[in-house]
């Protein structure tokens, strides 16, 4: 198995084709970095009813 120059340096990345390592990062074009992740439908209802109570 060649090594894929692409790996954070741990030696472990398995990175596919459209460059998602298995432990959540992604190659950027220059290096491997974590994606953003979406905000939950939970937090932003949660941020969303916070911001009604401050509002009083």
């Amino acid at each position: 198995m060649d090594e894929d120059l692409r790996c954070c340096g741990t030696g472990t990345c398995l990175i596919n084709a459209q460059g998602l390592c298995w432990c959540g990062q992604q190659w950027d074009g220059e290096k491997m970095c974590f994606i953003a992740q979406p905000e939950t439908p939970v937090a932003a209802s949660d941020a969303a009813r916070a911001a009604v109570q401050n509002a009083d």
